[in-house]
C-alpha cells in the first residue's frame, strides 16, 4: 500500500472503552434530535408565557432548524481539520449554554436567539458524533451495531421529544424543556474530554475553506429561511423570493469555489465518485422530507387540534412510535442486515412506511387513537426502523478517514434540509383550510398522503444504490 493509499484508507482510533464512545455519541445525538421536536407541544405555553405574536411563534422551532441546517457542512469539516474531540466539546458547550439562556428567557427575542445558538451547537455535534463512531469502530459487524444503536437513538429522540416536552410542560414548566439540557451537557463534556484526540490529516496543516464555508452556510441558511417564510407568507412574497434567489446564487458560488477556486474544499468532490455517497444522500434528502420533523409536526397538530389532547396526552400519544422504533432499530434491523442486502432493506422499509402513511392519511374527526394514531404508527415505525440504519451505513461506507467528518456533515445536511423542504412544502400544500376539526383533519390527511408518495419515491430511488456485493468495487473506484 502506498503512502497515498494509506492516507485515504478509513482509519480508526484505538480506545480503551469503545462503550464510552458509543454512549457519548448517542447521548449527544439524542440531545440534538430531541431539541428539534421537544418544543412542539410546548408552543402554546411559550406563547402565553412570553406574549409571543402568532406570526413569530414558529421561529421558536425555526431558528434552531435554520442554524442547524446552515452550519452542518462547516461542522463536519471542522471535525476533519481540528479533531473530533475538540469539535465535540465545543459543540456541547455551545449547545448547553444557550439552553440555559433560553430556559431563563424573559422576552421572545432572547428565546429565539438562544434557539439559534443551540442550532449552531447542534451543527457541530451531529457530524462529530457520527465521525466519532466511524473512526472508532472499523467497518463490519461492530460498526453496524454501533450505527444501529446511534440511528435508533436518533429516531427515538424525535418521538421522545414530544413525550418529554409534554411531561415537562404540564408537570413543571415549558422552561424545563431547555434547562434539562444543562446537566446532561455538563456530564457529556466530562466524558468527551476523556476520549483520545484524533490527529489531523498526515502531512497537511489544518486549513479551512473559508469562502466555501461562508457561501454554503449563508446559502443554506437563506434557503431554510425562504422555505420557512413561504409557509405563512406564500411563495410570491418579495422577501421569500429574494431569500431564495440569494440562496441560489450563493450555492452556485459554493459549487464554483469547490470545483475551481480552492485546493482544500469543504466537501471534497471525490466523495461524489462514491455511488453510496451521491445516491445515498439524495435518498436521505427524501427521507428527511417525510420522516421525523414533518411527521411529528402534523401528528402533533392532529392530536391537539382534532382530537383535543392536552400537552401530556399528546406526548404520551407518541410513546408507541418511540418504543417500536427502539425495538426495531436495536434488535431487528441489525440481525436482518446480517442476512439481507442493505438496498433491499431500504426499499422494503420505504414501502412499508408508505403503506403506513397511506393509512395515516385516512384520519378524520371521527377517528380515535387506535385508528388514527396507534394503527398507522406500526407500519410507519417498522418501515423507518428498517430503512434508517442500512441507509446510514450505506452513506458512510467506504469513506476515507480524512473525509469522515465531511461525509457525516453532508449526510446530516441532506436529512435536515430535506426536513425543512418537506415541512415547508407540506405546510404550503395544506394551507388556507378552514379551522374546523373536519377541515383540519382533511388537511392533515392530505399531508400524510403526500408523505406516502415521498416514501414510495424513496423505494424507487433506492434501486440506484449499489448492492452490497458491488460496494467494494464502488469504494475502490471512489478512493482510487
Amino acid at each position: 500500500m502506498t503512502r497515498t493509499e494509506a492516507a485515504d484508507a478509513p482509519r480508526t482510533v484505538p480506545h480503551s472503552s469503545p462503550g464510552l464512545v458509543l454512549v457519548l455519541a448517542c447521548v449527544a445525538q439524542f440531545m440534538v434530535v430531541l431539541d428539534v421536536s421537544v418544543v412542539n407541544v410546548a408552543l402554546p405555553s411559550i406563547q402565553t408565557s412570553l406574549d409571543f405574536a402568532a406570526t413569530d411563534l414558529p421561529w421558536v422551532a425555526g431558528a434552531y432548524t435554520l442554524a442547524f441546517a446552515g452550519f452542518l457542512l462547516l461542522g463536519g469539516r471542522l471535525a476533519d481539520l481540528y479533531g473530533t474531540r475538540r469539535v465535540l466539546v465545543a459543540g456541547l458547550v455551545l449547545f448547553s449554554v444557550p439552553s440555559l439562556a433560553g430556559g431563563l428567557a424573559a422576552a421572545p427575542a432572547t428565546l429565539i436567539a438562544a434557539r439559534a445558538a443551540q442550532g449552531l451547537g447542534a451543527a457541530l455535534l451531529a457530524p462529530a458524533t457520527l465521525t466519532l463512531l466511524t473512526t472508532t469502530f472499523p467497518e463490519g459487524p461492530r460498526r453496524t451495531r454501533a450505527l444501529a444503536i446511534w440511528t435508533a437513538v436518533s429516531l427515538a429522540g424525535g418521538a421522545t421529544g414530544n413525550l418529554i416536552g409534554g411531561v415537562l410542560t404540564q408537570t413543571l414548566s415549558w422552561r424545563w424543556i431547555l434547562l434539562i439540557n444543562v446537566p446532561i451537557g455538563a456530564a457529556a463534556i466530562g466524558a468527551a474530554v476523556r476520549i483520545p484526540a484524533r490527529h489531523r490529516r498526515d502531512g497537511t496543516a489544518a486549513r479551512l475553506d473559508l469562502p466555501g464555508a461562508a457561501s454554503v452556510t449563508a446559502g443554506l441558511a437563506l434557503l431554510a429561511y425562504g422555505i420557512m417564510r413561504a409557509g405563512p407568507r406564500g411563495w410570491g412574497d418579495p422577501l421569500t423570493a429574494a431569500a431564495l434567489a440569494a440562496a441560489a446564487v450563493l450555492l452556485a458560488g459554493f459549487v464554483l469555489i469547490e470545483t475551481r477556486l480552492t485546493r482544500d474544499p469543504l466537501i471534497p468532490l471525490r466523495l461524489f465518485r462514491l455511488r453510496t455517497v451521491s445516491a445515498g444522500n439524495a435518498i436521505m434528502l427524501l427521507a428527511g422530507a417525510c420522516f421525523q420533523v414533518p411527521m411529528w409536526y402534523f401528528l402533533t397538530l392532529y392530536m391537539q387540534d382534532v382530537l383535543h389532547y392536552t400537552a401530556l396526552q399528546t406526548g404520551l400519544g407518541f410513546l408507541p412510535h418511540t418504543l417500536l422504533t427502539m425495538v426495531i432499530g436495536l434488535r431487528i434491523t441489525p440481525r436482518l442486515m446480517k442476512r439481507a442486502d442493505d438496498r433491499t432493506l431500504v426499499i422494503t422499509g420505504a414501502l412499508v412506511a408508505a403503506a403506513g402513511f397511506l393509512w395515516q392519511s385516512r384520519i378524520g374527526p371521527g377517528s380515535d387513537y387506535l385508528s388514527g394514531v396507534l394503527g398507522p404508527a406500526i407500519p410507519i415505525s417498522l418501515g423507518g426502523g428498517l430503512l434508517n440504519t442500512p441507509l446510514t451505513t450505506t452513506v458512510t461506507s467506504g469513506v476515507a478517514g480524512r473525509d469522515a467528518g465531511a461525509a457525516s456533515g453532508l449526510m446530516n445536511t441532506a436529512k435536515q434540509v430535506g426536513g425543512a423542504l418537506g415541512l415547508a412544502a407540506l405546510t404550503a400544500a395544506v394551507a388556507g383550510r378552514a379551522t374546523t376539526p373536519p377541515a383540519l383533519a382533511g388537511a392533515y390527511g392530505d399531508a400524510f398522503l403526500i408523505m406516502a408518495a415521498m416514501a414510495a419515491a424513496i423505494a424507487a430511488a433506492s434501486l440506484t444504490l449499489p448492492a452490497r456485493s458491488d460496494a467494494a468495487a464502488a469504494t475502490e473506484e471512489g478512493n482510487g
